[in-house]
């Protein structure tokens, strides 16, 4: 049973009769009158049973795009109904105007269009849906909450799409299908030409010279059909906030646009996101890559574990047994030199090429350079000692072999691909 703002203006207007009258019999009788009234028009309200819905809800939408919703109410009896609607979601699915107005004749179905502009990656549920039917009076009328169960999947941004066209450009260059050729650009034969001034003369194809009775170099491609590892660290460091979002949302966008550079080149990827079991996993190639990585990290979320490293380096070592690329997008801090980082990239870099990413934090820039007052120095002072202690971790890492890069939330996933460029330029991979 619900009672409308009629019902309320009705029993409001009884205060005019009793103050006339200067009695409280009278308020009470009107307040009775009122309360039957309701009563009544709840009894001749039409059942809520004979209102049927259905949602329908498309499979996904990325973060900060906005997707329609339909809801279906129908008419199930044999009188008109008139009532409202509340098509419900979570609150981070962003729904508005989620009240609808219906009349329905016998047999009819009309179709309400609810917004979403979801606020947080993952699996949007939708919540009950609320039916009111309005008796004659408009007084009061029944309710019920139905269940239909649906959900939105929303997939990450992937804002740093913006950066794939310049690095495809560079791609094409390091691959030789423009006409600019990169000196010493990997290291897969790919043909000869003549030589010309300028070229490195170990490059010179001696069999060839004598065969052509012209100085001929070999010319170089990078190697195709590589495979790149991406490992998603889902600890507790990933959940630490940097700007308005978690760490792990700037490593998602890391994974996503070197999936994307590393399938146009021709590379197989595989993407694990690991704390201390794996939480998701994308391994295919080709156009279904990008759909696959970003259904499988839609869902992904921190875990307040501390990582186990030594699992994930035998996940990679039963996954792949030849040379690879293997980026561990984590954080790279004192911590890394107790959790098992510095143990974990050296067993790696035995048999892969290791690249590690990891986001900066721009408020430590903010604290190094403020000097307003004594608190302020003190905290300039924190900052710069967490600064070195950072970039003696990413020394470390480096002498073992293996690339590091510390970028702020917005250029990591750009600056992973540019040193993925040039590792496949130098013929690293």
């Amino acid at each position: 049973m619900h009672i409308t703002g009629w019902t309320v203006a009705l029993a409001a207007l009884g205060a005019i009769p009793a103050a006339l009258a200067e009695s409280r019999n009278v308020a009470w009788l009107w307040i009775i009158g009122v309360v039957a009234l309701a009563l009544l028009d709840v009894w001749m309200a039409p059942r809520t049973s004979r209102v049927g819905v259905r949602r329908q809800a498309p499979g996904a939408v990325r973060l900060s795009q906005s997707v329609r919703t339909t809801l279906d109410v129908a008419n199930l009896g044999r009188r008109r109904v008139r009532g409202a609607v509340r098509d419900a979601w979570q609150p981070s699915a962003g729904a508005a105007s989620t009240r609808h107005a219906f009349s329905l004749a016998p047999g009819e179905v009309q179709s309400f269009g609810t917004i979403l502009r979801p606020t947080r990656r993952g699996d949007r549920q939708a919540g009950a849906v609320t039916v009111r039917t309005y008796g004659p009076l408009r007084l009061a009328g029944r309710q019920r909450s139905i269940e239909a169960p649906a959900h939105v999947r929303v997939l990450p941004e992937f804002a740093s799409r913006r950066h794939l066209p310049s690095r495809l450009v560079q791609l094409r260059e390091i691959d030789g299908r423009t006409a600019v050729r990169l000196k010493g650009a990997g290291s897969e034969f790919d043909s000869l030409r003549e030589y010309v001034i300028g070229d490195d003369v170990r490059s010179i194809d001696w069999r060839g010279t004598a065969r052509r009775g012209e100085v001929v170099v070999r010319t170089y491609r990078p190697e195709r059909d590589r495979r790149v590892v991406i490992a998603l660290d889902t600890a507790r460091l990933s959940a630490a906030r940097v700007g308005d979002a978690p760490r792990l949302d700037a490593s998602i966008e890391a994974t996503l646009l070197l999936g994307a550079l590393a399938s146009h080149a021709g590379d197989r990827v595989q993407a694990t996101a690991f704390d201390r079991v794996e939480r998701a996993r994308a391994a295919s190639s080709g156009p279904q890559l990008m759909a696959e990585l970003a259904d499988a990290l839609a869902t992904v979320e921190p875990s307040l574990l501390e990582p186990d490293w030594p699992a994930l380096v035998r996940l990679v070592q039963s996954r792949v047994s030849q040379r690879s690329l293997v980026v561990l997008l984590t954080t790279v801090d004192t911590s890394a030199m107790d959790s098992g980082l510095i143990e974990a990239v050296a067993a790696l870099q035995k048999r892969h090429q290791v690249l590690v990413g990891s986001v900066e934090d721009p408020e430590l820039g903010a604290m190094l350079a403020d000097r307003s007052d004594a608190e302020a120095a003190y905290g300039a002072g924190a900052a710069a000692r967490a600064m070195l202690e950072r970039e003696a971790a990413a020394t470390r890492l480096r002498q073992l072999g293996a690339e590091v890069v510390l970028s702020l939330p917005d250029d990591l996933a750009p600056a992973v691909c540019d040193r993925y460029l040039a590792l496949k330029a130098a013929g690293r991979l």
